[in-house]
């Protein structure tokens, strides 16, 4: 028996090949996470990349069949998460992952999330369109939950002030990105129930990534929005974008311009409309007048001599004509007026009253401020003249006030110490209230008694 065959020597090929199998068939599929390094994509369409982490890294190939389906293109140094299957490249004996799927980690995460949300409250029966409310026709005023300062904000008011200018419109201003959105939003909705000024409302913000719209895949706020007696306009992000408030609400706006448009009646095609009224009566009246005239001339023609009964029938029909122009009158009459009514009605609803009020409210507020600062300001005031008295016990000219004096040499320097002088020498003599220059003629030491 030869030596190889004692021991079971085998090739390199079948080794790798042996483990390439081993691997395969423990491995069959994991989710891997880490950040991308050594990213390449030749021209074969493949990508080659590490994963790694704080203290691992592992080789990964993700070819070009399974890399058409990402909606992104990774970078390097980005987290990403992935499924993999556990193999070798038996050409290298490289131990690698050949990935079949690779998501963001943080959208990822936030993805799976706003899933198993989304289905929690479709389960519990939220989505359902029995529970939907109807938008007003002509909504006597419209609320809006938004950021003050964004840019859907704006797009709404110039829709509404094109469209339907006279209609009130009242601002809940909240954030709509951030930790503390969700919260200000939720917020927003419970004023808005509790004036109860409103008929129909708007919730929403512009477009954005996941994370940018996330705090409108919050679950209390769409059981909030769900419970809410107002019918509600969900106007999230772009058309392509979809959040939980998008399902709950009664109606989901594609943008908030889109919104504006649902919940405001255009003001041309309601006076069109009262034009066409105002047309129709008119072309009924002319009708009716030229039916009479038929009916005139059909019974002048059937007048027959004498002259008497032809009297009376003109008589008659002079009176008749009469009636018919007053009666004429007065239904133009009661129409012109009907559409005073409406325009003084369209007037009610100005704007204007509204930020008279709110002038008012706020002078208000402002003479409160006032009246509340002013104790405190006299209060600061006594608590500096106080310190002020105490520095000035321990300032240096309090002391020079006293009788004492400094003494300072030619450089400005105090001096503590005869040592410090010298016959002949100039020296600043300073008092309470002026200093003195002179020059040290003696020098004489102090007798301590």
């Amino acid at each position: 028996m030869t030596k190889s065959t004692e021991l079971n020597i085998l090739s390199v090929s079948d080794f790798t090949r042996n483990v390439k199998s081993v691997l395969e068939y423990n491995f069959p599929s994991v989710w891997v996470s880490g950040e991308i390094s050594n990213l390449a994509m030749p021209r074969s369409g493949h990508w080659y990349f590490t994963l790694k982490d704080d203290r691992s890294q592992v080789r990964c190939a993700m070819f070009r069949q399974s890399n058409q389906r990402l909606t992104f293109t990774p970078n390097e140094g980005m987290q990403i998460l992935v499924k993999a299957r556990v193999s070798l490249y038996e050409a290298r004996g490289d131990f690698q992952l050949i990935v079949d799927s690779m998501e963001d980690a943080g959208v990822g995460t936030l993805q799976r999330a706003y899933e198993q949300l989304k289905q929690k409250l479709q389960a519990q029966g939220l989505f359902d369109s029995q529970h939907k409310q109807s938008l007003p026709e002509i909504p006597r005023c419209i609320g809006i939950i938004t950021s003050p300062t964004g840019a859907a904000l704006q797009d709404i008011l110039n829709v509404l002030e094109r469209r339907f200018p006279a209609l009130p419109v009242i601002i809940y201003p909240a954030q709509v990105q951030g930790d503390s959105a969700p919260e200000q939003l939720l917020h927003a909705l419970q004023q808005a129930q509790t004036q109860a000024l409103c008929d129909v409302l708007i919730i929403g913000r512009g477009g954005g990534s996941i994370e940018d719209l996330w705090a409108f895949n919050h679950e209390s706020l769409a059981l909030a929005i769900h419970d809410c007696p107002i019918p509600i306009v969900s106007s999230v992000g772009h058309e392509v974008d979809f959040t939980i408030c998008d399902f709950v609400a009664d109606v989901r706006a594609a943008t908030p311009s889109a919104a504006a448009e649902l919940v405001s009646p255009d003001q041309e095609e309601w006076l069109n409309w009262l034009y066409g009224i105002e047309k129709q009566l008119s072309t009924h009246i002319e009708r009716h007048i030229l039916s009479l005239q038929q009916q005139l001339q059909w019974q002048y023609k059937q007048l027959k001599h004498p002259g008497r009964y032809l009297d009376e029938i003109s008589q008659r029909i002079d009176d008749l004509s009469a009636r018919l122009e007053q009666h004429l009158k007065l239904q133009i009459q009661s129409r012109r007026e009907k559409i005073l009514t409406l325009e003084a009605r369209l007037q009610q609803h100005s704007p204007v009253h509204q930020l008279k009020h709110q002038q008012t409210q706020l002078q208000y507020l402002q003479q409160r401020l006032q009246h509340s600062l002013q104790p405190h300001f006299e209060q600061l005031q006594q608590k500096i003249a106080s310190l002020a008295r105490e520095m000035d016990a321990f300032s240096p000219l309090a002391t020079l006030g006293r009788g004492y004096s400094l003494v300072k040499n030619e450089q400005d320097e105090l001096i503590k110490s005869t040592t410090q002088l010298k016959k002949g020498q100039q020296v600043k003599v300073l008092f309470a209230d002026d200093q003195a220059l002179m020059t040290v003629d003696k020098l004489t030491p102090l007798r301590k008694t």
